[in-house]
């Protein structure tokens, strides 16, 4: 079993697609049924498991969804390229007690992880929406972010 896809909320289509496309996703699906139904799917760079929106899709409010994590082998050269993209990141932040963050800024602490261990440096974006995204800096993944 492996996870395929997550579902997010968004409240334009076509704007969702043109900032998942800037950000580098690989757009693999955008059907529609009519008015009342689109489905439309994109595929983080290496990426296994894919993102999904659009119309009829979900009940969830636009924006709702926090948390999401993209891991990434190279977390200063992923923020850099996102940010060429023309994708708004936050800088490189630690948690000042553990290897994830939390969801309050106020644990946050300026700069990568000082002891260089995985899965403890992160830096944050949003989409157009206001769902958010995680990069955080792993060690077993390959990626082209």
């Amino acid at each position: 079993m492996r996870l395929e896809a997550v579902v997010v909320p968004v409240g334009d289509v076509d704007r969702a697609k043109t900032f998942y496309r800037a950000a580098g996703f690989v757009e693999d699906v955008d059907y529609a049924s009519g008015d009342a139904f689109r489905v439309v799917q994109f595929t983080p760079p290496g990426s296994a498991a894919s993102i999904v929106f659009g119309v009829g899709v979900t009940s969830a409010r636009s924006g709702s969804v926090e948390g999401l994590v993209l891991g990434v082998p190279d977390i200063q050269a992923a923020r850099h390229a996102l940010l060429a993209r023309g994708i708004d990141v936050s800088d490189l932040f630690h948690d000042e007690g553990g290897v994830f963050c939390r969801v309050s800024p106020s644990h946050r602490v300026l700069g990568p992880d000082p002891g260089g261990r995985g899965h403890a440096t992160f830096a944050r974006f949003r989409d157009p929406d206001g769902n958010a995204w995680i990069i955080q800096g792993v060690r077993h993944v390959e990626s082209r972010l």
